[in-house]
């Protein structure tokens, strides 16, 4: 059973396929689901959006498999395995519809979510999303083949992994098995991409590593690329931030904050 801390946030583990998958609760409404990115941790990808999203809304943060604080198992990490993890701790939660914000890995997680479980989305909102390893810059792709662990000794991340991990002499384990996870992501087809019903914000920065043109062709996928003011706003939008990396983008609270919360907010097409 989840404890109740002193800030209002509700957390817990969950037996969910082989894992002690950890889990926070806070605020009321709709649910909202948020899907940290490779590396981190709920606090380092989502710590300045909870309060606000929580003011109006449940949120609901998860660590995935050898994540923050949710122990690493014996199988490698797969965004299909991720997402049914997720699925899986949302029916334990009773969440039977809910809208998700997802960061990097995240994104990828919320995208096989929303081509294969789409009865369990209502929004998407998606940081530095890329359907396949085509959308990421090669020097992206081969510097994180590279990556050696003692790379990101004293990182924001490695530190914060040294500090909530059930195991923490297994940080070279985890790096080792989200490299195997880029390498063996053979992502999903445009057909699949296009056929993702759910208002989809598409969040990157200027200088991130998902290439501007991918974001663009994702957007036009999701019924982007329109003249608005002579057919009306799609139901998808893109937003590219300026002066922005990959990692800087989950610093930007004070510009995605309003951004995605009104995203959130508007009603369905079904409801206009």
């Amino acid at each position: 059973m989840p404890d109740k801390r002193n800030n209002g946030i509700k957390s817990g583990y969950a037996s969910v396929n082989g894992l002690d998958m950890y889990y926070e609760i806070c605020g009321a409404g709709r649910p909202l689901v948020l899907l940290h990115g490779s590396l981190t941790t709920i606090e380092t990808s989502f710590g300045k959006f909870i309060p606000f999203f929580a003011k109006t809304r449940q949120v609901i943060a998860i660590e995935q498999q050898g994540h923050g604080h949710t122990a690493d198992v014996d199988r490698p990490l797969t965004y299909e395995q991720m997402a049914e993890d997720t699925i899986e701790l949302l029916r334990q939660l009773r969440i039977e519809k809910a809208d998700f914000f997802g960061y990097s890995m995240g994104a990828a997680i919320a995208l096989q979510i929303a081509i294969q479980h789409p009865y369990l989305m209502r929004k998407l909102a998606v940081i530095a999303p890329a359907y396949s390893n085509d959308g990421l810059y090669p020097e992206v792709l081969e510097g994180e083949e590279k990556l050696k662990p003692e790379d990101l000794n004293g990182t924001e991340w490695q530190k914060a992994y040294a500090r909530i991990a059930p195991n923490p002499e297994h940080w070279p384990v985890l790096i080792a098995k989200e490299q195997q996870l880029t390498r063996d992501f053979k992502g999903w087809t445009a057909d699949e991409v296009q056929a993702i019903k759910a208002p989809t914000l598409i969040i990157i920065g200027d200088s991130d590593i998902v290439r501007p043109e991918h974001a663009v062709e994702m957007f036009r996928l999701l019924g982007g690329g329109v003249a608005g003011d002579l057919t009306g706003l799609p139901r998808s939008r893109l937003a590219v931030l300026p002066g922005t990396t990959h990692i800087t983008l989950i610093e930007r609270a004070e510009w995605l904050l309003p951004m995605i919360g009104e995203f959130l907010d508007l009603p369905m097409p079904e409801e206009k």
